[in-house]
Order: C-alpha cells, then structure tokens, then sequence
C-alpha cells in the first residue's frame, strides 16, 4: 500500500519527468535533466522551505529571552514549556513548521535518490512509463557537458558534495555559543552535535556520494547549492521588509 503511493505520487513522476526531458531535448544530456528536476522539484517546495526558514530566523532572535525564560524557570519544567509557548505565540512562530517541511519533503528526496540511483538508467523502464511519453529503449547522452559519465563513479562531484554540504550547514547552523562553566550536559551535548553536524557530516556525504553513481552526486551538489541560495535569498528578503 505505501509502496504503491510512494511509486503512484513521487516516483514515477519524477522519473518520467527526466525521460521526459532527455527524450524531448536531444541536445539535453543526463546530468543538465538532474539539475533541472532537482531544481523544480527545490521550487515546488519553496513555498514550504520558505515558511520554514523564516520560523528559524524568529527563533534566532527570541533567543535572548528564551535563556532568560529557561534560567528562571528551570526547576519548574511545566511553567517552563507553558512561558515557552506564550513566546512561541506572541511572536507567531510555529515550532513545528520544520518537522512538518522534514515530514513532506523525504518521500520527495527518497524518490530523487532512488530515480537517480536505481532507475536503471541509461536503459528506459516501460513498465512505468506514461503513455504519452515517447522515449528509446536506451538513454545515449549519460556524459554530464560531454565530461563526466553519470553511470559511474567521479570523485570532483563527490569533493563538490562534502564542501557544498559544509557550506550549506555553516549557513543554516546557529552560532556556536562558547564553553563556560555554567553549561549544563544538555548544553555540551548540543555543542558537539554541532560540531559533527558542520564537520563529520560533510565528510559522511563525501565518502557516500563517491561510493554512489555520480548522478546522486550531481543531484547533492545541486540540491546543496539551491538550499544556500534560497537561504540567502530569504534573509535578504526578510531584512529589505523589516
């Protein structure tokens, strides 16, 4: 059942989706119809991602009163969720509006990573297929600006994936507070996760996406390199309306 909604509603959508393209544009080659799907998909979700990166900003600037809150009430954790609430509210932030962006995003990203990493490609699946989607039997133009063979291995893209991935975090990562001596384990827990999360994380994606086709690597450089532009893009907005 969830298998048949994940193929019916994100799978083989997008997968027709780049058939669609590499067999309407003869010059296209695999690589430029990744980048293109992987874009529009970023910009379907844009709207979301938006929402989403807007609530961050928010939280970022009702930290001051948040540790004020956390300090005075940190004995008594039922008036500290309610005093969290009451800001959450006057200042119209919605906690979970990243959970639910994370929520409706993954099918979307499963169904990418598994297009581009099982889909079979350069050979076509006729089984699903759409209709009207005229399309060989075998995709001939797989080498990415006439370089770089998406069937394979390549180890620039994987580089491009760990630093993009790294860059990418450094900009959506809150700033490391400094150690003092009043931190709680809490606090010290949170700092290292920060620390993998902006160091070990790009190495994780370097070394998974040289172990894949490049293809998925292509597909995180570009997703890595939209989510910094549209983060920027946000925050640049958000300052000109203020």
């Amino acid at each position: 059942m969830i298998s048949n909604l994940f193929h019916t509603f994100f799978y083989d959508p997008i997968y027709n989706g780049l058939i669609f393209l590499m067999s309407s544009f003869s010059w296209m080659d695999l690589g430029v119809a990744v980048i293109l799907i992987t874009v529009l998909v970023k910009l379907i979700l844009f709207p979301l991602t938006k929402s989403s990166i807007k609530t961050q900003i928010k939280i970022k600037e009702i930290e001051p009163q948040m540790e004020e809150i956390k300090e005075k009430y940190k004995d008594n954790k039922e008036e500290l969720a309610k005093q969290t609430m009451e800001v959450y509210s006057k200042n119209q932030i919605n906690p979970f509006a990243s959970f639910f962006l994370v929520l409706i995003q993954l099918p979307i990203l499963f169904a990418l990573y598994f297009v581009f990493l099982k889909g079979g490609l350069p050979d076509v699946n006729f089984d699903i297929l759409y209709s009207f989607i005229d399309a060989p039997k075998h995709i001939d133009n797989i080498r990415f600006l006439g370089l770089i063979d998406m069937t394979e291995k390549n180890l620039l893209l994987a580089i491009l994936a760990g630093v993009s991935q790294f860059f990418q975090i450094k900009l959506v990562m809150p700033k490391l507070k400094e150690k003092s001596k009043k931190d709680s384990m809490k606090d010290d827990l949170v700092r290292n996760m920060q620390l993998q999360m902006k160091y070990i994380m790009p190495v994780f994606i370097f070394f998974i996406a040289y172990g894949l086709l490049s293809v998925v690597a292509l597909y995180w450089v570009t997703s890595n390199l939209f989510m910094i532009g549209q983060e920027l893009y946000v925050r640049k907005s958000i300052r000109n309306n203020s």
